[in-house]
């Protein structure tokens, strides 16, 4: 059963990370594009789950907002714009799917439930991933992009991409090699506390190297090598809690997978639900620490 498995998994890696190094290296609209789509089907599958737990989310109504903040991201990359577009679309969604409640979810559709996860859906998915368009702008607030020149942006978004991968793999070699003790049963039964330490260091590395060989080179907002790897640190926690965050959802609504949209990965929420923190965090740092300094 692990054969094919591992092969799906390998066939959608050999397709996914080339295209995706290609969009992230390019950015603007093209990469903004696939975000959207990822926002939106990545809040059908948070809505999924969440019928599937008893709620009755407006789903069309949060999968559309979800991308819409992509979109206005991707047009207007801009903290100031995005908490400005963000909060009147939380603001709205959230009256509108309460004012809905009244009339297509009492007494028996859980308005409370269906609301709220409304909402989060949106925030979960599209509020996270219009933090990457942010993130590849970010150099050009910082003046200029300095010796990485076009790599600079693309460089900023990848550095918590790699990062969370490299945690993850490092969590799952220490885990299969080592893992004995389990980490939390009652959440996740797979991870163990020595995937839980391997991820730590694998994330640190990955940080630090990166910090020390890449982003140093990028005006006002880069790193070095000791702030990547103490980023990489936070990075990886952060990452193992998404993870753990996602599984809690899961098993509440009695699934296994978000979907099976990926084959050997399952659904979008499976394989960015890491990202959808790592992204917004780095994003966070970068612009206090350029900030104070």
């Amino acid at each position: 059963m692990a054969g094919p498995d591992i092969g799906k998994r390998l066939a959608v890696a050999g397709v996914g990370i080339p295209a995706g190094l290609a969009l992230i290296y390019v950015g603007g609209w093209p990469l903004g594009a696939v975000l959207t789509i990822i926002a939106i089907l990545g809040a059908r599958e948070f809505y999924g789950i969440a019928e599937a737990g008893g709620a009755q989310p407006f789903a069309r109504i949060g999968a559309i907002s979800s991308g819409a903040l992509v979109l206005f991201a991707t047009q207007y990359p801009r903290i100031e714009a995005l908490a400005l577009m963000g909060w009147g679309v939380v603001l709205g969604v959230g009256l509108l799917s309460l004012a809905l409640s009244v009339f297509g979810r009492w007494p028996d559709g859980k308005p409370l439930a269906s609301s709220s996860s409304t909402v989060l859906g949106i925030l979960y998915t599209g509020g996270t991933v219009a933090f990457v368009p942010l993130l590849w702008n970010l150099p050009e607030l910082g003046g200029g992009a300095g010796p990485l020149g076009s790599w600079a942006g693309p460089a900023l978004v990848l550095f918590p991409i790699v990062v969370t991968w490299f945690g993850d793999s490092g969590a799952y070699f220490a885990g299969y090699r080592f893992g004995k003790t389990k980490l939390i049963p009652a959440v996740s039964p797979g991870k163990t506390v020595a995937g839980s330490v391997g991820g730590f260091v694998a994330s640190a590395l990955a940080g630090g190297l990166l910090g020390g060989l890449v982003l140093d080179q990028i005006p006002v907002f880069g790193i070095g090598a000791i702030e990547g790897a103490l980023l990489g640190i936070v990075l990886g926690g952060v990452a193992q809690v998404a993870d753990l965050a996602e599984s809690v959802l899961k098993r509440e609504a009695g699934v296994k997978d978000s979907s099976n949209l990926l084959p050997g990965h399952g659904g979008i929420l499976d394989r960015f639900d890491s990202i959808y923190f790592s992204v917004p965090l780095t994003f966070a740092f970068l612009v206090v620490r350029a900030a104070l300094l």
